[in-house]
């Protein structure tokens, strides 16, 4: 299947797997376009509706029965399209507010936070989703599918839902005029417990960044 036929007329659009499809190339699209930097007000809000969309697709996934592949072994794909210039494009964009604090699994008790990157996040996400577009492209319905839920449940799912919480937060930080926390010299190359970052939480403030980012016009 290829490109031209991905959207072709005779697919019923209310067939699962066209359904996934649209929604996967949408946001491959979508980020592909921010990660140019044409518009870097708008980044934020957008990315913020993308992910959120892509979630919607991750949320059908999870709720549907196991997908079984056709074939025992996956077809040999190649090798995986480079996200380096994605990563590294999203990450001048997104600086200074690109690393977060996350909890990898919120049902392992006593688990301290740890520094993740808002560029890294996409573009792990990314690469989980062209895997699958590639089968999908290719004809094999069933082993994209297969494969995109196997991938949210054991990577991209998570992910991409940390990669929300983030974007959410940063939003809502703005729009309620809050102070955001001082993230120069939090990085991901190491952990980060809870005394470490209120250590480094400093008095940056929403505002510094909302206009840049396209949060809020500048005064």
């Amino acid at each position: 299947m290829s490109d031209a036929t991905l959207h072709a007329t005779n697919q019923d659009p209310d067939d699962f797997a066209v359904q996934i499809a649209d929604q996967v190339e949408s946001f491959l699209v979508a980020v592909m376009e921010v990660a140019k930097g044409d518009e870097p007000e708008s980044a934020i809000p957008f990315l913020l509706l993308e992910v959120s969309q892509l979630m919607l697709a991750g949320g059908r996934l999870g709720a549907h029965e196991d997908i079984v592949p056709e074939e025992r072994y996956e077809p040999d794909l190649g090798p995986e399209p480079d996200v380096d210039e994605l990563r590294e494009n999203l990450a001048r964009l997104l600086d200074p507010v690109d690393v977060y604090s996350e909890v990898f699994d919120p049902y392992e008790p006593r688990k301290a936070p740890v520094p993740a990157r808002i560029s890294d996040d996409i573009a792990d996400v990314i690469t989980d989703l062209r895997h699958g577009m590639a089968h999908y492209r290719s004809g094999r319905t069933t082993e994209a599918l297969w494969w995109w839920q196997f991938s949210y449940f054991s990577n991209w799912g998570s992910t991409a839902s940390a990669t929300l919480r983030a974007l959410q937060s940063l939003v809502a930080h703005v729009r309620l005029n809050q102070p955001l926390a001082e993230l120069d010299g939090l990085d991901t190359d190491h952990g980060i417990g809870d005394e470490t970052l209120e250590f480094e939480a400093g008095r940056v403030m929403a505002e510094e960044i909302a206009g840049p980012l396209g949060l809020r016009k500048v005064k």
